[in-house]
């Protein structure tokens, strides 16, 4: 059985950067080099990220995607730490509306 924190780490934040990516290229235009330095990881992270190797859970909530969305744009006219306090801010979003079964609100 995995904790609460278990499954955030393995299923939530990969998500979440998932729709980071997609939207820091397509919205932004930022390259994946540019990307990886903004979400703080490595280009092969974002090449798994945008080809849907990483990150495969849906998110289907419209909240939940247009928040993504108004954060990937602050992400792309900011720096790092932004990308961790939107990812953090998108995470408690997500336990908040029960979309994911066993990770409470108070994890």
């Amino acid at each position: 059985m995995k904790t609460p924190c278990e499954t955030i780490v393995w299923s939530i934040v990969p998500v979440i950067k998932r729709e980071f990516a997609k939207n820091l290229l397509n919205i932004s235009g930022l390259t994946q080099r540019e990307i990886a330095l903004k979400l703080d990881t490595t280009e092969a992270s974002i090449s798994r990220y945008i080809s849907g190797k990483r990150g495969v859970l849906e998110l289907t909530d419209d909240e939940i995607s247009n928040e993504i969305k108004k954060s990937s744009i602050k992400i792309s006219k900011e720096n790092g730490q932004t990308a961790i306090n939107e990812i953090c801010r998108i995470c408690k979003l997500i336990r908040s509306k029960n979309i994911i079964d066993n990770i409470p609100d108070t994890c």
